[in-house]
């Protein structure tokens, strides 16, 4: 077994698995268990839900809404109306329903349509006459002109700059986004409004 090859020994393994009952494979399942440690473990699928749950309670409603979309068990609980029921009560904003045990998601339901009324997300734009069209001067280059620029380089090369929402920028700052769902308060927005 020392001097065959690695295709060789994995030809045998296979023979040998194949031939084996159940119990003897779970037996080396188990024995390959504990010789390769797993990775990339889902700590929620590991950990009883309460503390699932207690550890997505920390989190501010953009992040439960963007950990609902890692994988179904996560959208499971990042849902749950015992998570979102303390952020709306915190509000003081209360349902009006008693909502039945198959429904779910009220909770979270309820807490968006309550920020939405606030008008948070909406921004505000000026009239066209506050509109100012600034008087636009070409920018003059510290390149000799004999010298193409870097910018001009990357284009005529074949190699395109991509546009913002194409980009690898996991944070980009050229956009403003109005969501609902900032961590900011949004009790403390509609007054400033």
């Amino acid at each position: 077994f020392d001097k065959w090859t690695d295709g060789q020994r994995r030809r045998i393994l296979v023979d040998l698995l194949e031939r084996c009952s159940l119990s003897q494979q779970k037996f080396c399942a188990e024995q390959l268990q504990a010789r390769v440690p797993t990775e990339a473990v889902d700590f929620t699928t590991r950990l009883p839900r309460v503390l699932s749950l207690y550890i997505f309670s920390f989190l501010d409603p953009r992040s439960l809404c963007r950990c609902a979309q890692v994988s179904w068990h996560w959208k499971y609980l990042s849902e749950l109306d015992q998570l979102w029921m303390l952020k709306c009560l915190r509000f003081g904003w209360l349902i009006n329903f008693c909502p039945t045990p198959f429904e779910q998601g009220v909770w979270k339901k309820h807490y968006v349509e309550m920020v939405r009324e606030l008008r948070v997300t909406r921004p505000k734009t000026p009239a066209r006459e506050e509109f100012i069209v600034i008087d636009v001067q070409p920018v003059k280059s510290d390149v000799p002109e004999g010298k193409p620029s870097a910018a001009g380089q990357g284009t005529a090369g074949g190699k395109k700059e991509l546009p913002p929402w194409r980009s690898s920028d996991r944070n980009p700052t050229d956009t403003i986004r109005y969501n609902y769902l900032d961590n900011w308060d949004p009790i403390e927005q509609a007054r400033q409004a």
